[in-house]
């Protein structure tokens, strides 16, 4: 989902802080309380963009509801949770971070709390991500209608993950690009019936070539949100934030309004058949 690693990694990875510990908890308290001093805000974008994106595909595809989405790296379900129901990542923080009974955690309770807040429109939703507990607590709560626990990088896809591709309408992350690469998007496109829409957060410290030059092999046109990029969390520290700016430096990327403000910054990448891209392009799609 809305991590930035979703298996084994080091801080010694791009430079960046060790957050493992987080991302494959019972539940998602330590995540939202770790996270919350650092501002970690891409779902928040997140969910803007594919709303977007999902309400474009149901014009286009209205004789298929509901739309079925993939969610990369989904985590604990957290864009999920803000595609299918009335919250904001506000409120994510609210409920995760208040200790005691009132607050969120325990898996049968927040499924109730997220049923009463379900969109009449909720897509299909099937989270993939390495970490089986998250996943898990995904289920459970009513966050994933669909949840696998399979690591894309490092084998094929069961014949159950293949089965449940079929009929993908949008792919979707959020912070996996970089932990995942373009063999995870190549087993995708090898179990979907079509090439699907691609909405893809990327970290400007990253490349996203190889998986757009597998996504146009497949039919897809790969476009770059200009002019605008995402805060995705301030920098843990200044080891950190010399990493960023050392692998920016080899490209060379300005950080001047983006990084330099003590953010991570990723661009927005959508990835769509040519005439869909020329019927609605994507500066149109996104507006705010």
């Amino acid at each position: 989902m809305a991590t930035e690693a979703h298996h084994s990694t080091t801080s010694s990875d791009w430079g960046k802080a060790d957050f493992e510990a987080i991302y494959n908890c019972p539940d998602p308290r330590r995540y939202f309380t770790t996270l919350q001093p650092l501002d970690y805000q891409i779902p928040h974008h997140g969910q803007a963009v594919f709303r977007a994106a999902t309400d474009a595909l149901r014009r286009h595809r209205a004789d298929r509801p509901p739309l079925r989405v993939v969610d990369l790296c989904c985590s604990y379900g957290i864009n999920a949770a803000l595609l299918n129901h009335h919250l904001t990542l506000t409120d994510l923080y609210a409920r995760y971070t208040t200790p005691g009974p009132n607050g969120g955690g325990r898996a049968a309770d927040d499924r109730a709390y997220f049923a009463t807040r379900r969109r009449a429109d909720a897509v299909h939703l099937t989270g993939i991500d390495a970490a089986d507990r998250a996943v898990r607590y995904g289920r459970e709560a009513g966050l994933l209608d669909a949840g696998f626990a399979e690591n894309l990088e490092t084998g094929r896809p069961t014949a159950a993950l293949r089965a449940a591709l079929a009929g993908t309408d949008l792919i979707t992350v959020t912070g996996g690009v970089g932990y995942i690469t373009a063999r995870t998007f190549g087993h995708l496109l090898d179990s979907v019936t079509a090439p699907p829409w691609v909405a893809a957060f990327v970290l400007r410290t990253v490349s996203y070539g190889p998986v757009s030059a597998l996504l146009a092999r497949a039919g897809l046109v790969t476009e770059k949100l200009p002019a605008r990029t995402f805060r995705q969390r301030r920098f843990a520290d200044d080891d950190e934030r010399r990493a960023a700016f050392a692998a920016l430096a080899e490209h060379p990327l300005p950080t001047t309004g983006k990084e330099a403000d003590g953010f991570y910054h990723a661009d927005l990448y959508l990835s769509r058949p040519a005439a869909d891209v020329a019927a609605l392009p994507l500066e149109k799609l996104v507006t705010d």
